[in-house]
């Protein structure tokens, strides 16, 4: 029993429709050492209005009184907003009604004939509804907990995404710009000077520029990738592409439709998901071929990576900063979807990101 329920009486409404009866039930907690307090009501419109008005520990209940049972009794319960342990205490219900009972959502059921475990029977059902409600509120907390964060993990990705624009339009607009300024420069001096050593030093300098202007272009690819805005297709299939040349990994690409019409933050999440993938691929998967599908149906964009490499176990996935993975979950939400990793068995992963599509954002067929 809790400490309240040591140190206060138990409020008790008690349905019963005989004064002797009640009577029995006042003098049996008595005897029994459970200190509470009991308001008897006989009639479903008396027991309605004082439960929406007065907050009771538990409810006792004979099964049959005049023109109602209690199962009429608990279900206008569950019209209040305070709904109480109920326990039928009846010596005319068999066991398969109170069985019906329990299994419609009261606490307990005892016969009258054994009135002399009321008190241990009503201090198990007020228990065991205390544990009930403890649950229920750390399960809100934990839920509000989790909408909170999966809010916060929203607002950081979307805070990166524009800040990795931000950077990529500096990238190109200063950076690119002063790298070209200095091209066309160099370009001039080569020009203008024939001479042996200027024309090796002109043309050192002209190769550490084109390295510096396809370095600069690379970032600004990997921070806001303007392909992006020909399509999730052909942006995915540039990142393929892209992966094979860098990697040497054979890498195929399907895709069963040409564009995406609609929603880019879907496109995005589905961008990052397959840069991600490919990226922890090139660093632990140690495989041969990489295949990439990128598919719609029944209302799902599906995005998938599968490799044949050496596969993923739990303890990859759970290390405490595998934070990639995790990102793309929390990613995924962001859009409504879900990530799932496969581990085939030792011989290649895949990683899967769905995404349920509203009937504005289907894609468009590829053609035959």
């Amino acid at each position: 029993m809790s400490r309240r329920q040591k140190h206060q009486a138990i409020q008790i409404l008690h349905l019963e429709d005989s004064a002797i009866d009640h009577q029995i039930v006042v003098r049996a907690l008595h005897k029994q050492g459970l200190p509470c307090i009991l308001q008897r009501v006989e009639t479903l419109a008396a027991f309605t209005e004082l439960t929406g008005s007065t907050a009771f520990d538990l409810i006792l209940a004979d099964y049959r009184l005049p023109g109602f049972t209690a199962i009429d009794a608990w279900q206008a319960l569950q019209q209040q907003a305070q709904q109480p342990p109920f326990v039928l205490l009846s010596g005319a219900i068999g066991e398969a009604a109170a069985v019906d009972a329990i299994r419609l959502g009261f606490s307990d059921y005892l016969l009258k004939d054994d009135i002399n475990k009321l008190a241990h029977v009503i201090a198990r059902a007020i228990e065991l509804s205390e544990i009930r409600q403890a649950k229920e509120r750390a399960d809100a907390e934990l839920a509000a907990s989790e909408r909170r964060l999966a809010e916060l993990a929203e607002h950081l990705q979307s805070s990166i995404e524009q800040e990795r624009a931000a950077i990529a339009r500096e990238v190109h607009d200063d950076i690119g710009g002063s790298l070209a300024a200095v091209k066309l420069d160099l370009a001039w001096l080569a020009r203008h000077h024939k001479d042996a050593p200027s024309v090796a030093h002109l043309s050192s300098a002209l190769e550490m520029l084109q390295h510096a202007l396809g370095a600069s272009q690379r970032i600004m690819m990997d921070l806001r990738p303007p392909i992006l805005d020909q399509g999730l297709t052909a942006a995915v299939q540039w990142l393929a592409q892209s992966f094979q040349k860098r990697t040497g990994i054979a890498t195929s690409f399907h895709a069963t439709f040409e564009q995406f019409i609609a929603n880019k933050a879907i496109q995005l999440v589905a961008y990052r998901t397959a840069q991600e993938a490919l990226t922890n691929i090139a660093k632990h998967a140690e495989c041969s071929a990489v295949s990439i599908e990128l598919t719609d149906g029944e209302g799902v964009l599906t995005l998938e990576i599968t490799d044949n490499g050496r596969g993923l176990n739990k303890a990859m996935l759970n290390k405490p900063k595998a934070f990639g993975l995790r990102g793309l979950h929390e990613r995924a939400k962001t859009v409504g979807g879900w990530l799932d990793i496969s581990n085939r068995g030792g011989v290649g992963t895949s990683i899967i990101l769905s995404v349920p599509l509203l009937p504005d954002t289907a894609p468009t067929e590829s053609q035959p």
